[in-house]
């Protein structure tokens, strides 16, 4: 804790805190009162601040004298973080803001095929090992369990005679249900080995173990490409690339309070990761502190729009984000309607700021035509390949338009990319969901 720094509780603190996601902590002295997370930790903490609180939270405020917070790099990163320090840190006011409701736990089962539930204080067996939290709301949990079941399926159901309806949409997958009903004892052992792989997954996920299930789905990668188990090889990195963007990572409270500066010093290695690969294949950039990121957005054609998101030293700045109204493009003609949003760009290169690095969502053709138009400034262009985890980048030491497509394996760059690409095709999306609206209505 001592190295955990506070920030003295006066007017307008909240400005001192960065718009990302987050966990903050009041403090009376050396005392912590009360922890909390945000998706963006400025405006949340400044709501703080606001004249209608609530009489438990205004007394809570009273109390403290210092505040501080760690940035994050996700929200379900934020969650589990919370959840960990408030069970390190016990506040008083955790319990005495929630209406006097027990916390919710995550509670995985003992059962020869565990079942993963949720579960109040009073609700877990004395004793329980496998138990996760505490968690404030069951949206949190939800989100929690949301997330990490697309990855590692899981059932919440006692044995059955039927497949459940989770196993049809792959959220429970190997179904226990299905498991038992499996006639060739060999299938049926490997099924079960499948099953409670998934939930050791689980477990030390959220126990923080992020790097030993790296490894781990890494060795079974590359065992499964050895026997030529190339469908399954496929599940296994699929299941990499997913794990790998929303964990990024999941850090011990220790790492937080030895490093507050933790996710800053995450984002610089990202950054000059991706800097070190793009001179490797001849895009030298002095830096990388502003990229900016593109992507479409339409419906069968209609209402087409484009986004600008901008990332300022690896941390998205949503007052420097744009968006397009494609003017004159033809419906489906994503080519055409970049080279609108490029040409419109370059003409606000002194009033908006120059980046040092533009990310196209798309393949060679998106690419070219924004290399065609930023080229004689001197800002490199890549893409994103949809189909798989590439970058796309031109090869400058030819004339024509050759390409180089490099294959992203879990780590900084593909982290760094994957929240740059998720993020235009968010802000893409609500625009173009904006205009459909304004059309229907």
């Amino acid at each position: 804790m001592k190295n955990l720094r506070k920030i003295k509780l006066e007017a307008r603190v909240y400005k001192r805190l960065p718009q990302e996601p987050g966990i903050y902590v009041f403090w009376r002295k050396g005392t912590p009162l009360y922890v909390g997370k945000a998706i963006n930790l400025r405006n949340r903490v400044s709501s703080y601040f606001a004249a209608d609180l609530l009489p438990k939270t205004s007394r809570m405020l009273a109390s403290a004298n210092f505040i501080s917070y760690i940035p994050v790099t996700s929200e379900l990163e934020a969650l589990l973080l919370e959840a960990r320090m408030v069970k390190l840190f016990k506040p008083h006011y955790n319990s005495a803001l929630k209406d006097d409701k027990s916390p919710l736990y995550i509670k995985i089962t003992d059962d020869y095929y565990p079942a993963v539930l949720t579960a109040r204080v009073d609700q877990l067996k004395k004793g329980t090992k496998a138990s996760y939290g505490p968690f404030p709301s069951s949206n949190n949990v939800r989100f929690v369990l949301k997330s990490l079941r697309r990855i590692f399926p899981f059932a919440e159901h006692k044995l059955g005679k039927r497949k459940c309806i989770y196993a049809h949409i792959g959220l429970c997958n190997p179904c226990p249900n299905e498991i038992e009903n499996e006639k060739s004892p060999k299938e049926k052992k490997a099924l079960r080995r499948r099953y409670l792989a998934n939930i050791r997954y689980l477990k030390e996920v959220l126990s923080g173990k992020v790097e030993r299930v790296k490894k781990d789905l890494r060795k079974n990668m590359k065992r499964a490409s050895f026997l030529e188990n190339y469908e399954e090889a496929l599940g296994y990195r699929e299941a990499i690339n997913k794990f790998a963007y929303i964990t990024q990572p999941i850090t011990d409270v220790g790492e937080f309070l030895k490093n507050p500066n933790l996710a800053e010093d995450i984002r610089g290695k990202e950054l000059q990761s991706l800097k070190v690969l793009l001179e490797k294949n001849a895009i030298q950039s002095s830096k990388l502190s502003r990229i900016e990121c593109y992507d479409i957005a339409h419906l069968a054609g209609t209402n087409p729009t484009a986004s600008m998101v901008t990332f300022i030293n690896g941390a998205k700045d949503p007052s420097l984000y744009r968006h397009f109204r494609i003017r004159r493009a033809k419906a489906f003609d994503d080519i055409s309607a970049l080279s609108e949003v490029a040409k419109r760009r370059i003409n606000y290169l002194k009033s908006w700021g120059k980046p040092d690095l533009i990310v196209v969502d798309g393949g060679k053709g998106q690419v070219s035509i924004f290399r065609n138009t930023f080229e004689k400034e001197g800002i490199p262009v890549i893409g994103i390949s949809k189909r798989r985890e590439a970058l796309v980048i031109p090869k400058k030491k030819y004339a024509t338009n050759t390409f180089v497509e490099i294959i992203l394996e879990p780590g900084h760059i593909l982290s760094l990319i994957s929240r740059l690409r998720d993020e235009a095709h968010r802000f893409a999306r609500r625009y173009h969901h904006k205009l459909v609206s304004k059309t229907l209505s």
